[in-house]
């Protein structure tokens, strides 16, 4: 159940559904205020509705007398600035003539059943209407002739409020845009702290706490991308949250571009929570009728901790972000050849791998980098998309087939963003790299970004990668971004508009993945970007995994993918296991934890089958073996953090079946002690009334396992140890 009413006489706007209340009023001189967000409520009488008295050097406003009520005060929905609200502002405009003010006031609203899609950007879905309604609030400035439209869904079963913005030109001159947030959130005096996901190259999605302070604290990428440092996603969480208790706001942003989260408490201890497209590097001119639409916001709200955040962003990702044939279908278990032979390959190295791979029970060879063009070094031949015949003799199309005929399906790589100097495409098309007047080009990586902000470029990405899509039975693809973005201007646009380049190249991104994911449905796209640069929401609109970091040491990954958990679901997940000494951090690990870590999300293998031993060959089809057996239980079931690396030696997650009928407990140690403390771990998540198996050797009930728990014992013996517990309710096992 969800329902959105409005009582026309105090003018309070309530949407609610089985789990959660979000309450917006339309206050004096048509101001639209924020009242609650939060536990679901039944009915509400007015407790919240903002005090009035005066604060000393606050504003007020020209149409009344008394000093009583101040924007400088007022807890708003969508903020402006420069006519007393002196916070962080949700909407910057600059009209024709200089004025840089706007004064937003209600208007109209309507209620929608469903949600309406985004234009030119990705967004939640529905299957049916009846999983959501739609409040659409209506703001106008008169003067300076604008009107932003607020959106906002409440799902039917989710603790879920997704919030756009849709800003409308009514007027005769252009108008600059320069600040659109896509939801603002202001709250009353709380203790809160607030939550963040950053990292760098090889160590995304780090989990940081942090105590607010009066001023303002902003998280944000600038880089083009939603980037490895700081990922689009903050929480604010009462300083008593834990995994298992306490309040937590969770708010993500599905775009994959720059970004801000920020968080502001003014002088009364009152908090401003915000998302939406950095205003960093950001304008946009916004033409007579013409309108700009803001990505979109989701919203979630837990009140029993973490974990219950993310199981409803899980959820909401699982039901209402990734879509397409791979959405509950399981996945294949990979081995891609890039750590066994990067750019040092041919047709009998790769049949090798094929062969060894098909032995082991491997479902899927991925052709890495270096296929194509004159690519034997980073140096060359990006946007070169056409085979290398010198280096494949049988071509693509045969390299595929003798995948097929040993039972294998065959994917391929792409970087379709990117240009090498040393490439026929640039020779021809200069003009096509992002590039500024007067100034170098810099490089990354060895090769320059495609201005995808010009449609002659996506074009061309479309026609050349047709040419193989076409023309191979290919059924994956891994679709990598290997830098940011420098020198962000585009000659195709004039001086004035230079500030739109960073949106529009993420708008081209979108069209290019929205034309290859729609003409090529049966193929799983795998979004990457120099591993996990752009893990984010908008991705995963087209594609339904990513991979997760470049950094497959399982020790690092134990972080990467612990924080990662905290937004996105495990299905979303690549994890592969990798060879050692690591390729990324030098760490020798044993292959038992390297295959847990990678089984705790979508599985695949990145090293040279032909140079195991027999007995590391084994191990790995036991791996294998233990993992299609579960797969449905770990893309599907429901995950449980139990014990962060963050703060522990050890590492403890959980998943559980949706049916309570099975779990597996995943328990990692990093470094060996001499005298070990007994460990104690409980169990949630399971029917309390039933009687569960444990490794086949002991019963316990599900309450005793959640309340009581077991000692975790015999001890692991030896750095970097890794155990899996099996458990099973009695009666399904046969």
């Amino acid at each position: 159940m969800s329902e959105i009413i409005f009582d026309e006489k105090s003018k309070v706007f309530h949407l609610r559904n089985n789990e959660i209340s979000y309450i917006l009023c339309v206050e004096e001189l048509n101001i639209l205020a924020h009242v609650y967000f939060g536990e679901r409520i039944s009915n509400y009488s007015g407790g919240l509705k903002y005090p009035r008295f005066e604060r000393s050097f606050s504003t007020n406003f020209s149409e009344i007398s008394h000093r009583n009520y101040s924007r400088d005060t007022l807890l708003h929905e969508y903020p402006t600035i420069g006519n007393g609200d002196f916070r962080i502002p949700a909407i910057e405009v600059e009209q024709e003539n200089g004025v840089a003010l706007l004064d937003l006031r209600y208007e109209r609203y309507e209620i929608l059943d469903g949600k309406p899609a985004l234009n030119g950007l990705p967004s939640s879905y529905l299957t049916n209407d009846d999983q959501a309604k739609t409040l659409v609030i209506y703001l106008k400035d008169d003067c300076a002739k604008v009107e932003v439209g607020l959106n906002y869904t409440i799902f039917r079963d989710l603790a879920v409020i997704c919030r756009s913005v849709i800003v409308k030109n009514y007027g005769q001159s252009n108008i600059r845009l320069n600040r659109a947030m896509s939801a603002c959130l202001d709250m009353p005096h709380t203790e809160f702290e607030v939550v963040d996901l950053n990292g760098s190259w090889g160590a995304e999605r780090q989990i940081s706490r942090h105590s607010i302070s009066p001023g303002i604290k902003i998280f944000s990428s600038t880089r083009g991308t939603s980037s490895h440092q700081q990922n689009p996603f903050i929480a604010l969480v009462e300083k008593s949250t834990t995994e298992n208790q306490g309040q937590v706001y969770g708010m993500a942003l599905v775009y994959s571009g720059n970004h801000e989260e920020f968080i502001e408490q003014d002088q009364y201890g009152q908090l401003r929570l915000g998302c939406g497209i950095a205003s960093y590097g950001f304008s946009w001119i916004l033409e007579p009728d013409n309108v700009f639409q803001t990505p979109e916001s989701v919203m979630v709200y837990s009140r029993k901790g973490l974990n219950e955040m993310s199981h409803t962003f899980h959820d909401f990702v699982n039901q209402h972000i990734v879509r397409g044939k791979y959405q509950s279908k399981l996945r294949p278990i990979l081995i891609n050849n890039w750590e066994a032979t990067y750019f040092d390959f041919d047709d009998e190295k790769i049949k090798e791998i094929i062969d060894s791979s098909a032995e082991l029970g491997i479902e899927l060879f991925v052709l890495d980098d270096g296929w194509f063009g004159q690519r034997s070094n980073d140096r060359q031949a990006l946007g070169d998309w056409f085979e290398n015949k010198k280096k494949l003799k049988m071509g693509l199309n045969g390299i595929s087939q003798y995948a097929k005929s040993k039972n294998m399906m065959f994917g391929l790589w792409f970087e379709p963003e990117m240009i090498s100097e040393n490439s026929d495409l640039y020779r021809n098309h200069p003009e096509w790299v992002l590039s500024a007047p007067g100034y170098g080009k810099t490089f990354s990586r060895n090769q320059w970004v495609l201005d995808l902000s010009r449609q002659d470029v996506r074009e061309y990405i479309k026609q050349i990668m047709d040419q193989t899509l076409e023309n191979v039975s290919i059924d994956y693809i891994k679709w990598d971004m290997n830098r940011y973005l420098t020198e962000v201007y585009s000659d195709l646009l004039p001086t004035y508009k230079q500030g739109e380049v960073y949106h529009r190249y993420v708008l081209g991104l979108y069209e290019l993945m929205e034309y290859f994911t729609k003409k090529y449905p049966e193929i799983l796209f795998e979004g990457c970007s120099g591993g996990g640069g752009r893990f984010d929401l908008g991705v995963l609109c087209y594609m339904p995994q990513i991979w997760t970091s470049d950094n497959t040491d399982a020790i690092a990954r134990l972080k990467i993918q612990y924080g990662t958990s905290l937004v996105y679901p495990i299905s979303t997940m690549g994890a592969h296991v990798s060879a050692v000494p690591n390729h990324q951090t030098h760490r020798i690990t044993n292959l038992a934890i390297r295959g847990a870590v990678a089984s705790s999300g979508m599985l695949g293998y990145e090293l040279n089958p032909t140079e195991l031993s027999n007995e590391e060959k084994e191990e790995i089809r036991t791996q294998i073996a233990f993992y299609k057996k579960y797969q449905q239980l770990i893309q599907e079931g429901i995950f449980y953090r139990l014990r962060s690396p963050f703060e522990n030696n050890e590492t403890i997650w959980l998943f559980v079946s949706r049916d309570q009928r099975k779990a597996l407990l995943f328990y990692f140690q990093k470094m060996a002690q001499a005298a070990p403390k007994l460990d104690v771990v409980k169990i949630p998540g399971l029917n309390p009334n039933a009687k569960y198996l444990i490794d086949d050797k002991v019963i316990y009930g599900g309450d005793e396992l959640a309340r009581c728990g077991f000692y975790l014992f015999p001890f692991l013996n030896g750095d970097y140890m890794a155990k899996v517990f099996e458990i099973q309710q009695l009666d399904t096992i046969l």
